[in-house]
């Protein structure tokens, strides 16, 4: 296996001398034994069952159009199963904080009264939803999934980045994946005792019961979706046929008695649970946008009765917002009284004027981004950017410092792929899905992102990004 390393950052699979790390040394073994003319046959199989499977996403404003097929790469990233642990710990105890702030922010709002976050960065915020101000979710549970994305430093030290609680995306992928790699290159399984995912939307389903609000044998689950041209939408889909539950858009449901309905080939079905891949703003054209086709007219009268449950429950975006995220190991000793397990990177607020100020003269040693958006947009890549461009950014910043945040740039791990012919390190990060049901589960492993573009550090399928089957090993391999 010929391997060309990227001397920066820390290596998943080899070592600062060459050797492969031992968790990694059956699986270059393999690697090694393959002929060139056999990993280019196996790999055009790979991609042959990814379009006939129709595995894509949506690039908007593409001109050569939106339909892509989603990368993979076929060497698989191996967490250790003492690694996994902890990560997992520190997830559970992440998502039972971001739950309780939420729950917090809607109702008492003890963390604002008590300075733990300033009162004008939530409630400036737009994801922060004031007509849900009082309204208690089902089983008072406003994170169902959330989607937290992981990083490790240059010494290998696990990071969160960032938190996904409004509808995060990309379980789909990791369940393909496992698939295709499963029937492209089984000889990788032979090798490693790995952790299964296929429960994932059993586990999804259960979450969903869960939250049902009537007491009934069969609740009624929904996947509501935008529809056909969301980038999403083959996750929607996927998730719905799993399950076995029908996937609706909006015009698909009605409200009538203070209840919501599914139009069926039998007529109106009363629906129960709502696992909604709709933003809030088009939930409802009567309390949100009143421009929205998306959503289902007088829904939320019909949630704030309780008479429905919304997954995630909608305000929940609040938790998403990069400011807030820099509070995240205050509310942990806030609400739980405990130490956070995962640290986090070190974050300036542009709402702090001191931050503002070492922001704007140091801009070019940090990444800048705006605090609402997701996906790698309207972020500035300080080290990379150059001097109009990093001008016209904080022109822009000066006019809202409050949306903005500042973080140092750290240095990715790296991962073999294969790109071009040839292995050579690529950049990733890591979303485990996280669900919040009759207790916290974590799905082993997750959404490893790649950066198939030399030298990025964008990860996102968006912009070049694709993804590997991320593999956590069973205890008896540690």
């Amino acid at each position: 296996m010929k391997w060309l390393p990227e001397t920066k950052a820390f290596d998943e699979a080899f070592g600062r001398e060459g050797g492969a790390r031992a968790h990694y040394r059956p699986l270059v073994s393999i690697l090694e034994s393959f002929t060139q003319t056999e990993i280019e046959r196996r790999e055009r199989l790979q991609k042959l069952s990814l379009m006939d499977q129709g595995i894509t996403f949506t690039v908007y404003g593409e001109k050569e159009g939106t339909e892509r097929i989603f990368p993979f790469d076929f060497v698989p990233r191996i967490i250790p199963a003492r690694e996994w642990e902890r990560i997992q710990a520190g997830l559970v105890q992440r998502v039972t904080a971001l739950n309780l702030f939420i729950l917090d922010v809607y109702q008492d709002q003890r963390c604002l009264k008590d300075g733990i976050v300033p009162a004008e960065l939530v409630l400036s915020r737009k994801e922060y939803k004031r007509e849900l101000l009082g309204v208690v979710p089902p089983q008072r549970i406003y994170t169902h999934v959330v989607g937290t994305d992981i990083i490790r430093d240059g010494n290998g030290e696990y990071m969160v980045l960032e938190d996904n609680c409004r509808c995060p995306s990309g379980v789909s992928y990791v369940l393909e994946n496992r698939n295709v790699l499963s029937r492209v290159f089984p000889e990788f399984f032979t090798a490693y005792p790995v952790r299964g995912i296929k429960d994932y939307p059993n586990l999804l389903l259960r979450a969903l019961l869960h939250a049902a609000p009537r007491r009934t044998d069969k609740p009624v689950v929904v996947v509501l979706t935008p529809g056909m041209a969301n980038s999403a939408y083959f996750e929607h889909s996927f998730l719905a046929r799993e399950m076995g539950v029908f996937l609706v858009e909006g015009h698909d449901l009605i409200v009538e008695d203070n209840h919501v309905f599914m139009r069926t080939t039998r007529g109106r079905q009363k629906v129960d649970v709502i696992y909604r891949r709709v933003d809030d703003d088009f939930l409802d054209p009567l309390t949100f946008r009143r421009d929205s086709l998306l959503g289902v007219p007088g829904l939320m009268n019909v949630y704030r009765d309780g008479n429905v449950a919304l997954a995630n429950a909608p305000g929940a975006g609040i938790a998403d917002d990069k400011a807030v995220y820099a509070f995240l190991p205050e509310l942990i000793k806030y609400y739980l009284s405990e130490t956070p397990l995962l640290p986090q990177v070190p974050t300036y607020l542009g709402i702090r004027p001191k931050d503002f100020a070492y922001i704007r003269e140091h801009a070019g040693e940090l990444v800048i981004k705006t605090t609402g958006d997701s996906g790698g947009y309207n972020m500035l890549m300080g080290p990379f950017a150059s001097k109009k461009e990093t001008e016209t950014y904080l022109a822009r910043m000066r006019k809202t410092p409050g949306n903005y945040i500042a973080q140092p740039l750290i240095e990715l791990s790296a991962h073999p792929t294969y790109v071009g012919g040839r292995f050579e390190a690529r950049r990733i990060d890591l979303r485990p899905f996280i669900l919040y049901g009759d207790g916290i589960r974590v799905l082993p492993g997750g959404l490893t992102r790649v950066a198939l573009r030399a030298g990025s550090y964008v990860v996102n399928s968006s912009q070049g990004g694709g993804s590997k089957d991320t593999w956590v090993l069973t205890a008896r391999e540690t």
